[in-house]
C-alpha cells in the first residue's frame, strides 16, 4: 500500500516538474504574448481602434515570432545557447509546414533540439583537436539542424497538427454541447495539487491563441484562470474559518485577487479537502456565465489577477468577463461557507494545531528542533543561503522569499541570502530549501540530500516562524 502511495507521489512530482518546465518556457515570453494580445485587441476589425494596416502585424506575430520564442527558450533550457539555436531551426520547419500557430509543436521541438545538441556535445567532449572547435561547433549545429528541420517539416509537424486538431475538435464539441463547465471537475483538483501550469500553459493557452487568431478572443483563457473561485473560498475562510484562517485569509485575498498568485489559496483547500466542491461549483458557474455572455480574453492572463483579466478583455466583453468573475466568487463563497459552517471540527483542528506548535516549542527548548524530515536538520551548523522554491519560481516562492527576507531584516539578522527559484533551479549550495508540502516529492527528485522544510503556506507558516526563532538564537 505504501509502495503504491509512493509511486503516485512520484508520478505527481514528475507531472509537476513537467508543468514547471512548460511554465518556464512560457513565462520569459509572456511580454511578447501580451504585446500580441494588445495588437489583437486594438487593431483587428472588431478591436477598439480598427486599423487594417497595423492589423497586418497580428498574423505573422502569432505564426512566427511567438512559436520561435517558445522553441528558443525551451532549447536553451535544455542545451544552452546551442540548444536554443537548434530548437529554433526545428521550430521553423513546424511553422512552415502547418497552417495553425505551432505553440504545442514549439514546446516539443525546442527542448528536443536542445537535447540532441547536448547529447552530441557530450559524445565529442574532449575529443576535438585544438583549433577545430569552431568548425565542429558550427557544422554540428548546421548538419544536425538540417536533419531536424526536415524531420519537423515532414513528420513531427503533421503529427502535432493532427493531435492539436483532435484536442481542438474534442473541446469545441464540449463547447457546442454547452458542457464546457464540466472541465472544472478536472481543472480545480489538478490546480490545488500544483498542476495548474500543466493545464494552462500546456493545453488552454495554445488553444486560446489559436482561437483568438480566428475570432479575436477566446474563452479558453478563462477556463482555468478565473480568480473568482479562489476569492470566494478565501472570503468564506475570512468569515467562517478558524481563528488562524481568519487572520491569514484577508492577506491572501489581496495577493491572490490583485496580485494574481493563485497558489496562495491552494493550502486553504488542502486544509479542508471538501472545500474543493466550492471551487468546482464556482469555476463551473463562472465558465457558464462566460459562455452565456459569449465572453473571452485576447491572451492568457499571467499572473491571473483581476487587473490582467480587465487589461486583456476585448471591446464588448467587459460585462461578461466581470459577471463571470463575480458569479464564480459568489457561488464559491456560498458553497464553501456552508461546508465550513457544517464542519464542526474547526475548533478541534485549531486546538490540534496549537498543541502541535506547543510541542514543537518544547522540543526546541530541549535541543530537538523538528522542522522537517531531513536528516540534515539535526546537523545544521551555519545557514548562509535559504532558497524558497515553487513550481515556476515566480509566484508563491517569490512572495515567501520576500516576506521571510523582511522578517530577517526586522530581526537584524544579516549574512543570510534568501532568494526564490523554480525547484529544478535551486542552487546546490543552498543550506535550506523551503517548499510547499505538496512539492516535496518533486524537490526530492533533484535535492535528495539537502535539508528541505515543507510548509503549508508561504507566509506566516509555523515552521517558518520556528526557523526564524532558531536563526535569532544563533
Amino acid at each position: 500500500m505504501q509502495e503504491t502511495s509512493g509511486s503516485k507521489s512520484s508520478l505527481r512530482a514528475k507531472i509537476q516538474a513537467m508543468g514547471g518546465f512548460l511554465t518556464n518556457m512560457v513565462l520569459p515570453n509572456i511580454g511578447a504574448f501580451i504585446a500580441w494580445g494588445l495588437l489583437t485587441a486594438l487593431f483587428i476589425p472588431t478591436g477598439w481602434i480598427p486599423n487594417e494596416y497595423l492589423a497586418e502585424l497580428v498574423g505573422p506575430t502569432i505564426t512566427y515570432l511567438l512559436p520561435l520564442l517558445l522553441a528558443y527558450t525551451g532549447g536553451r533550457m535544455v542545451g544552452g545557447q546551442r540548444g536554443a539555436v537548434m530548437g529554433s531551426i526545428g521550430a521553423i520547419g513546424l511553422i512552415i509546414g502547418s497552417d495553425i500557430p505551432m505553440f504545442l509543436g514549439a514546446m516539443v521541438i525546442g527542448p528536443l533540439g536542445g537535447w540532441i545538441i547536448k547529447r552530441f556535445d557530450k559524445l565529442l567532449e574532449n575529443k576535438i583537436r585544438a583549433g577545430f572547435e569552431m568548425v565542429v561547433n558550427n557544422f554540428s549545429i548546421g548538419i544536425l539542424g538540417f536533419f531536424l528541420l526536415l524531420l519537423s517539416y515532414t513528420v513531427i509537424g503533421p503529427i502535432i497538427q493532427a493531435a492539436n486538431e483532435a484536442v481542438t475538435v474534442a473541446i469545441e464539441a464540449l463547447v457546442a454541447t454547452g458542457f464546457l463547465p464540466l472541465l472544472s471537475l478536472i481543472n480545480e483538483p489538478a490546480k490545488v495539487l500544483f498542476l495548474n501550469n500543466v493545464i494552462d500553459q500546456g493545453i488552454y493557452y495554445p488553444l486560446g491563441m489559436q482561437q483568438t487568431l480566428e475570432a479575436g478572443k477566446s474563452i479558453y483563457f478563462t477556463v482555468a484562470s478565473n480568480p473568482g473561485p479562489g476569492l470566494g473560498l478565501l472570503l468564506a475562510y475570512t468569515f467562517f474559518g478558524n481563528k488562524i484562517a481568519r487572520r491569514t485569509a484577508p492577506g491572501a485575498i489581496i495577493i491572490h485577487f490583485l496580485g494574481g498568485i493563485h497558489e496562495l489559496y491552494f493550502p486553504y483547500v488542502l486544509m479542508k479537502p471538501l472545500t474543493i466542491l466550492g471551487m468546482i461549483a464556482g469555476a463551473m458557474s463562472g465558465i457558464a456565465t462566460f459562455q452565456l455572455f459569449d465572453a473571452g480574453l485576447v491572451a492568457g492572463p499571467s499572473p491571473g489577477s483581476i487587473f490582467a483579466y480587465l487589461a486583456l478583455t476585448p471591446r464588448g466583453n467587459f460585462v461578461g468577463i466581470i459577471a463571470g468573475v463575480v458569479v464564480a466568487t459568489i457561488v464559491s463563497f456560498l458553497v464553501t461557507s456552508l461546508i465550513l459552517k457544517l464542519d464542526r471540527k474547526s475548533d478541534d483542528d485549531e486546538d490540534a494545531l496549537n498543541k502541535s506548535m506547543e510541542k514543537s516549542k518544547t522540543m526546541k527548548s530541549e535541543g530537538k528542533q523538528v522542522l522537517n524530515d531531513s536528516p540534515a536538520a539535526a546537523d545544521r551548523k551555519a545557514v548562509n543561503k535559504i532558497s524558497f522554491a515553487c513550481d515556476a519560481g515566480a509566484g508563491s516562492s517569490a512572495l515567501g522569499a520576500t516576506t521571510f527576507r523582511k522578517k530577517l531584516q526586522k530581526a537584524n539578522i544579516e549574512g543570510i541570502e534568501v532568494k526564490h527559484y523554480r525547484i529544478e533551479d535551486v542552487p546546490e549550495d543552498s543550506d535550506i530549501i523551503v517548499v510547499h508540502k505538496n512539492l516535496l516529492d518533486r524537490a526530492r527528485l533533484s535535492f535528495e540530500n539537502h535539508e528541505i522544510i515543507t510548509i503549508d503556506n508561504y507566509i506566516g507558516d509555523p515552521k517558518l516562524e520556528e526557523l526564524l526563532d532558531e536563526l535569532k538564537e544563533r
